[in-house]
């Protein structure tokens, strides 16, 4: 019995070829199988027919500085299936605070929204 089975998803590899739609166990955090599955069990299971059931995807080229301290949630890149943002390049310096060094040419992000943060 595995912790969670998601069924009948159109499943992505990340690889870009087209989706197989298949099955997905998971034990605590470990994907112990993917494939057709049509004798496994679950203790939760969910029916993922028609949806796409891919990978967290890395977004290498992230402008999210100033919203994800806005919200520390995440939401927006969360529901789009982006689970780590690189941040910190480019004019952007990730997180900040008074006692970066700041060399030659910096500047302050652009603060869009008050905020008492």
């Amino acid at each position: 019995m595995h912790d969670i089975l998601i069924r009948h998803g159109h499943l992505y590899a990340g690889e870009g070829r087209a989706p197989i739609i298949g099955d997905i166990a998971i034990d605590g955090d470990i994907i112990a199988g993917i494939g057709k599955l049509a004798d496994a069990r679950g203790r939760m299971e969910i029916d993922a027919g028609g949806l796409a059931v891919a990978p967290g995807f890395i977004n290498m080229l992230s402008w999210f500085n100033e919203s994800l301290i806005e919200d520390g949630r995440s939401q927006s890149e969360i529901r789009q299936g982006v689970t780590l943002e690189v941040l910190g390049h480019g004019e952007h310096t990730g997180a900040t605070s008074d006692r970066v060094v700041r060399g030659p040419g910096w500047k302050p992000p652009r603060k869009r929204n008050a905020s008492d943060w």
